[in-house]
C-alpha cells in the first residue's frame, strides 16, 4: 500500500510537472531528471502488486486535460509515459532480473546439499551393510571359536595347563564377540540390511556348527524347492544368527532347524532349549569342573545360560529384522516354551526348479 502511495506521487509529480510545456524553467527540468531517477529506484527496490493500475488512475486527469486542450493534455501523459513509466519498468525489469539471478543460486545451493544429503545417506547405507555382514559372519565365527574351546577345555586328556590356555582362549572369544557387537552398533545404526546372495546354503552352515560340537537338528516340510537369491541369502543370516545365539546363549543343548516351504513362502524357526543350570559347588570343597556344555563351560552370563539372549533385541536380531521386513516378510524371537525361539517368514513369487529329494520330515 505504502509502495502503490510513493508511486502515485511520484507519477502524479510527472503529470503536473508536463503541463504547459511552452515555457520550461531550469527548476521543471531538474524535477524531471529527479522524476526519472525515482521512478527507477521505485521500480528496482519497492514492489508493487497493482503498479499499472496505480498509474492508470493517475493517467486520467491527464486524459481529460486533453478533451479540454489536447496540446496541453498530451504534453502531461507523454512526460510520464517518457519520465516515470519507462524508467519504472526498467526497474521493475532489473529487480525480477536479481530475483532469478537469486533463485537460481538457491536452487544450486539446494541442489549441492540434495547431493550431500544423498551422498551422506548412501554412505550410511554402505556403513550398515558392511557392518551388517562383518557382524553376522565374524560373530557366528568366534562364537564357534568359544565352544570349541570350551569342548577342549573339558576334555578328559587335557593337561592342567593346556586347559588353562583353553579357558583364556574361549573368554578371549567371547569378550571380542561382546567388542564386535558394541563397535558394530554404531556403524549400522540407520542403515539398510543386505540381502545380496550367500557364499554357501544353511545346511553347509548347520554342517560347520556340528563340526564345531553343536547338536544341530534339520526338519524340512513341503516341497524342496529353491529359493531367489535375497530370500536364501536371509534364509542362511537368520538360521546363522540364531545358531549364533544358541551357541552363546544356550550352550550345550540341541537346536532344530525347520524350514517350511509354501508355494508363496518359506517359514523358517530355529529353537532351542533352555541350558541345563550348572550344579552348585558346597561351600567346604572346591568347585567341581565345569559340566560340559553348561554356562560355566563357555563362560555366559546366568541369563544368558537360561537361553534366553539379553533384554533387548540386540543388533543381531534387530538388523534379522530389517532384512526380513525388506522382503515383506515377518520376523518374532522371544522366550517359548522355556527356550528361545526365532521364526520368519518370507514370501516370495517366483518358482525354481525342485531339488533332487521332494517331502518333508526330518532330513539331516
Amino acid at each position: 500500500m505504502r509502495n502503490g502511495a510513493i508511486l502515485a506521487v511520484i507519477a502524479g509529480s510527472a503529470l503536473l510537472n508536463g503541463l504547459y510545456l511552452d515555457h520550461v524553467p531550469l527548476w521543471r527540468q531538474l524535477s524531471l531528471v529527479l522524476l526519472v531517477v525515482a521512478a527507477y529506484l521505485h521500480g528496482r527496490h519497492l514492489p508493487v502488486r497493482r503498479g499499472w493500475e496505480v498509474l492508470a488512475v493517475v493517467a486520467l486527469p491527464g486524459l481529460l486535460a486533453c478533451a479540454l486542450d489536447l496540446a496541453v493534455g498530451a504534453g502531461a501523459l507523454t512526460v510520464l509515459a517518457l519520465f516515470v513509466v519507462l524508467p519504472w519498468l526498467a526497474g521493475r525489469f532489473r529487480r525480477q532480473q536479481a530475483d532469478l539471478v537469486a533463485a537460481g543460486r538457491e536452487r544450486i545451493a539446494q541442489l549441492g546439499r540434495e547431493r550431500e544429503f544423498v551422498a551422506e545417506r548412501a554412505a550410511l547405507r554402505e556403513r550398515a551393510r558392511i557392518a551388517a555382514d562383518v557382524h553376522d559372519a565374524l560373530g557366528h565365527e568366534l562364537a564357534l571359536i568359544a565352544l570349541r574351546a570350551g569342548a577342549l577345555e573339558l576334555a578328559a586328556d587335557m593337561t592342567e595347563e593346556n586347559r588353562e590356555a583353553a579357558a583364556r582362549l574361549r573368554a578371549s572369544a567371547v569378550t571380542a564377540t561382546d567388542e564386535l557387537r558394541h563397535t558394530l552398533g554404531a556403524l549400522r545404526e540407520g542403515g539398510t540390511a543386505s540381502t545380496e546372495p550367500p557364499d554357501e546354503s544353511f545346511e553347509a552352515l548347520v554342517d560347520r556348527a556340528r563340526g564345531a560340537g553343536m547338536a544341530v537338528a534339520v526338519r524340512h516340510a513341503g516341497e524342496r524347492t529353491s529359493l531367489p537369491p535375497p530370500v536364501d541369502r536371509a534364509v542362511h543370516r537368520v538360521v546363522r544368527e540364531a545358531l549364533t545365539n544358541a551357541a552363546r546363549h544356550a550352550p550345550g543343548t540341541d537346536v532344530l532347524v525347520h524350514v517350511e516351504r509354501a508355494r508363496d513362502a518359506v517359514t523358517v524357526t530355529v529353537s532351542n532349549p533352555a541350558a541345563p543350570a550348572a550344579p552348585a559347588a558346597p561351600a567346604a570343597e572346591p568347585a567341581p569342573a565345569p559340566v560340559p556344555g553348561s554356562p560355566a563351560a563357555l563362560g555366559v552370563a546366568p541369563r544368558a545360560a537360561a537361553g534366553v539372549p539379553p533384554a533387548g533385541d540386540g543388533s543381531g536380531i534387530a538388523g534379522l529384522r530389517e532384512r526380513v521386513r525388506l522382503l515383506g516378510g515377518t520376523l518374532r524371537a522371544g522366550p517359548r516354551d522355556g527356550g528361545f525361539t526365532v521364526t520368519a517368514r518370507l514370501p516370495y513369487d517366483r518358482q525354481e526348479a525342485p531339488y533332487d529329494r521332494e517331502g518333508g520330515g526330518e532330513d539331516r
